[in-house]
C-alpha cells in the first residue's frame, strides 16, 4: 500500500488557537473544512496529544486563521514545530482577541474565524471539532497558501503529528547533498538554496554562513545530517 496516494488529496495550511483559564496557545493545521453555510459551521481535526486540543476541549471555541501563501516558514515552525508546553508561542507575534476571547494571528494571514464548538468526534490519534461560526473577519486580499506549495515550493517538513504525516519509505536512493534538519525534518537542496534567507541557489551545504539556522525550527547547522 503506497500511502503517498494520501498526498494528492488538496489541504490548506491554518493557525488553529484556542484559549483556557487566561492562557492562549495554537498550532499548524491543514485539516479545516466548511460543514454548512446554513448556519455556518467548519471543523477542524487536531492530535489528542497537543496542548490546543486540550485548550479546544475545556473552553469550547477555536480560531482558525488563514495562512497567506507567503507566510514564511519561521511562522509556521513557531506555530507547527514548537510545543505551547514549553515556550510562549506568541511571543514577538502580532495577534488581536476576537470575540470569543481566542487570538487571531494578524501578519501573513487572509481571514480570521472564530466558531463555537458544537460537536466533537473521536477519530482515533485526532479529535475533529465542528464549530459554529459566530465571526469572520477578512484581513487581506491574495493567495491561501495551501499543503501542496508549503510541501513542494517552500520545502517545509511536516510533524509526527500531523494528519498527513506519511513515514519515509527507504530503498531509493537520494543524493548526498541535501542535508536533513535532525529537530524537524526540513530539507535542505543547495539546488534550491534558501532564498527567504539570503541564500541563493547553487550553495552547498558546507558554504552556508555558520550563523545560518534551519528556515523552519531555528535549529543550528551542526543538527542537520546528510540525507540518505
Amino acid at each position: 500500500m503506497d500511502l503517498k496516494a494520501l498526498h494528492k488529496i488538496s489541504y490548506g495550511l491554518y493557525i488553529i488557537t484556542s484559549r483556557k483559564d487566561g492562557q492562549i496557545n495554537g498550532q499548524i493545521a491543514n485539516t479545516v473544512f466548511q460543514i454548512s453555510s446554513d448556519p455556518p459551521t467548519v471543523a477542524v481535526s487536531i492530535n489528542k496529544q497537543n496542548l490546543t486540543n486540550e485548550f479546544i476541549r475545556k473552553s469550547k471555541v477555536f480560531g482558525v486563521s488563514i495562512l497567506a501563501q507567503e507566510a514564511p516558514l519561521s511562522l509556521i515552525g513557531q506555530f507547527g514545530f514548537k510545543s505551547g508546553r514549553d515556550i510562549d508561542k506568541f511571543k514577538d507575534i502580532n495577534y488581536k482577541s476576537g470575540t470569543t476571547g481566542v487570538p487571531c494571528i494578524s501578519d501573513h494571514v487572509l481571514a480570521c474565524l472564530e466558531a463555537e464548538v458544537i460537536n466533537e468526534v473521536d477519530a482515533g490519534t485526532h479529535h475533529i471539532f465542528i464549530g459554529r461560526i459566530t465571526n469572520a473577519e477578512v484581513l487581506l486580499e491574495g493567495v491561501p497558501m495551501t499543503y501542496a506549495h508549503y510541501h513542494q515550493v517552500k520545502r517545509g517538513s511536516v510533524p509526527q503529528t500531523a494528519p498527513v504525516y506519511v513515514p519515509k519509505q527507504t530503498g531509493r536512493e537520494e543524493k548526498m547533498d541535501k542535508y536533513v534538519c535532525d529537530v524537524c525534518g526540513y530539507v535542505y537542496d543547495p539546488d534550491q538554496g534558501d532564498p527567504e534567507n539570503g541564500i541563493a541557489p547553487g550553495t552547498p551545504f558546507d558554504k552556508l554562513p555558520e550563523d545560518w539556522t534551519c528556515p523552519v525550527c531555528g535549529a543550528g547547522k551542526n543538527e542537520f545530517s546528510p540525507e540518505s
